[in-house]
């Protein structure tokens, strides 16, 4: 009988997360060839691999920088959303690529442990110290930015992976010095790459789910339609979808029934539906068809979600 659309007004991308990922991104291009340098110096099969886990990650961070500023793009007409999901695709290929990196890592530290390789304990030390400096760097910029965005976040992760890396390997160069414990070197890398495949899986986890338009898992279907019908006038509520724009943004469809007499107070009952969906669940864009009686079709279906 009636469509009601709320459009949500996305907020402005924080721009100091910009400039903070330009530095990162240099930062880690410096410490990838630092590695590369020191890796040949050294002979170190570990600093060159972890040369590639940097390359990786400032790759990682060119993939963060190019989606946000392809979701600062306002809405058109063909992409009536704009492009805020994005932000969610280079999150989902940056975790694919953690997940690469760190089955390769695991790879080659089973290897390790057949064939130690002979590593220049000195150079190894030192290169790596100056790679957990500039890691910590980077990983104390993206901090911030990284507790609510996911994108940032799977950066944010690359970054820190990387820090604990440099630092195993640290330790592992002053073991190679003082024991000559090269073995040393394929358990940090295992665990290493255990850690990243830990973290990635939760992280990809949620940026599968909100690309197939799934539930918000703290939301409860039934609860929320049982909260729309408690409100004054209305007579129930079916094909109720609910759905993750991104990170930020909740959406709901719905169908609402109400008796034919209460139709001119049809736009009070809307309002006080959206007043709940805000105020309880954080939904700020909704979309209401109003209905006089349930239309028999869909009746006794039972409530779909996305």
């Amino acid at each position: 009988m009636g469509h009601n659309h709320q459009h949500h007004h996305h907020p402005k991308i924080d721009d100091s997360s910009i400039w903070k990922l330009w530095v990162s991104i240099f930062l880690n291009l410096g410490i990838t060839l630092a590695q590369v340098i020191g890796g040949i110096i050294a002979n170190s099969l570990s600093l060159l691999s972890d040369a590639v886990h940097n390359f990786n990650d400032a790759m990682s961070l060119v993939t963060t920088l190019v989606t946000k500023k392809i979701a600062k793009k306002g809405a058109t007409s063909s992409k009536t959303f704009g492009y805020k999901r994005a932000e969610i695709i280079g999150a989902f290929v940056n975790l694919i690529t953690l997940v690469i990196v760190a089955l390769f890592l695991i790879k080659e530290g089973i290897e390790r442990f057949f064939v130690p390789e002979t590593i220049d304990g000195f150079t190894m030390l030192w290169v790596a110290m100056i790679g957990l400096a500039a890691n910590l760097i980077t990983a104390a910029l993206l901090w911030k930015n990284s507790k609510d965005d996911l994108n940032m976040r799977a950066a944010f992760i690359h970054i820190l992976a990387d820090a604990i890396s440099s630092f195993g390997v640290i330790v592992g160069g002053w073991l190679i010095i003082k024991y000559e414990w090269y073995i040393v070197d394929a358990i940090l890398t295992l665990i290493i790459g255990s850690y990243i495949l830990w973290h990635s899986y939760h992280m990809l986890r949620e940026a599968i789910e909100i690309l197939m338009e799934a539930k918000p898992g703290n939301i409860d279907i039934s609860e929320l339609t049982e909260s729309m019908q408690k409100v004054e006038k209305v007579c129930d509520v079916h094909h109720v979808h609910v759905w993750r724009l991104d990170e930020e943004s909740t959406l709901l469809e719905s169908h609402i029934v109400i008796h034919k007499e209460d139709l001119p107070l049809m736009e009070e009952i809307k309002s006080a539906i959206k007043e709940v969906l805000h105020d309880e669940y954080d939904i700020s864009h909704s979309t209401l068809e109003f209905e006089v009686e349930p239309c028999n079709a869909h009746k006794h279906e039972v409530l779909h979600q996305h």
